[in-house]
């Protein structure tokens, strides 16, 4: 089983080289692939350095899988040419999500609909995964009307660049700017580019990718993303309307039977979810579950999960995973 990991220098590429080790995953031989001016350098894994190399040469590897997380226009180019050798990509970037002939995969959700055929498969965008892990067992036990969902997003989930800048601005130190205003100490209502709707795209992957996921489109949502220095990790406040009635204590004991979700949902000791304490988990973190007494038949929730893992580098591997066991590869 060879592995190329495409973007194996980037935040999200190290994540992954980590959580294939932690999850002792089944490879024979990682090929660490990156943008050329990457090329040459050495990275480790399992104590071991490996050289990474270019995209042209990992193609005429062939490796099994290779895992993307390089960008939109990288994925666009070079997957095919993976796929064409017969390599199963998993890609992590925006370019193949909504692609109606790509399978767009969240494990415990429905990585069932997998085959030997899907050579090109997309991992959601983190904000999405997060909630989808928890909506998808309440959806399926009371099916949802309509979400509303106001994010509370970490700045790893912009890159590098935004971490530094943080940091700079924490030092008192002037530097390039991944954002159009400081971000310490501020909340910026505004996730990547935005729509002709007036909604960022960041925004519209929550709306898209959820019905595409829970294969509904008639479930309605509506969203506003907003950065905050935060970098353990997503938060979201989502609020969802039930066609049928619910009782809370039901609720609760669903999502604590569903696997990779850990509801943390006690006010009396101060008990919920928060990125500090998400960071560096794989685990899906619900609380402050309530019932919405403005109207009938809806749900308030709080949810936290760890942006680089669950919402990147762990999905694309648990992805990964799920078609080995099923020998899909």
């Amino acid at each position: 089983m060879r592995v190329a990991v495409v973007g194996a220098t980037g935040m999200v590429g190290e994540v992954m080289l980590k959580v294939l080790e932690e999850r002792k995953f089944p490879l024979t031989e990682l090929i660490p692939v990156a943008s050329e001016k990457s090329v040459g350098k050495t990275i480790m894994y399992k104590g071991q350095p490996l050289k990474v190399i270019g995209l042209q040469e990992a193609v005429s590897l062939k490796p099994d899988i290779a895992l993307f997380s390089a960008g939109g226009n990288t994925s666009l180019e070079w997957a095919p040419k993976f796929a064409e050798t017969g390599t199963t990509v998993i890609d992590n970037s925006s370019a193949w999500r909504m692609d109606m002939d790509k399978k767009l995969i969240v494990p415990e959700i429905n990585a069932a609909h997998l085959t030997k055929t899907d050579k090109i498969i997309a991992n959601p965008n983190c904000s999405t995964i997060q909630m989808v892990m928890v909506l998808a067992p309440l959806h399926k036990k009371y099916k949802i009307k309509r979400i509303v969902v106001s994010t509370y997003q970490s700045i790893t989930g912009t890159g590098l660049k935004a971490v530094r800048q943080l940091d700079n601005e924490i030092s008192g130190i002037k530097g390039d700017m991944a954002y159009h205003y400081p971000i310490h100490k501020n909340a910026i209502p505004h996730c990547d580019v935005f729509e002709e709707n007036g909604y960022t795209k960041e925004e519209m992957k929550l709306v898209r990718e959820t019905q595409k996921i829970l294969n509904d489109k008639t479930i309605a949502v509506t969203a506003t993303a907003v950065r905050i220095p935060t970098s353990g990790g997503h938060s979201e406040a989502v609020n969802i309307e039930f066609e049928k009635d619910f009782d809370v204590n039901e609720v609760r004991q669903i999502l604590h039977a569903t696997s990779g979700v850990s509801v943390q949902d006690n006010t009396d000791v101060n008990l919920y979810p928060m990125p500090l304490y998400a960071n560096g988990k794989d685990e899906v973190f619900v609380g402050r579950i309530r019932r919405d007494n403005s109207q009938p038949n809806t749900l308030n929730l709080w949810i936290v999960s760890d942006n680089l893992r669950k919402g990147a580098a762990t999905n694309t591997v648990q992805i990964a995973e799920y078609l080995i066991d099923n020998r899909l590869v």
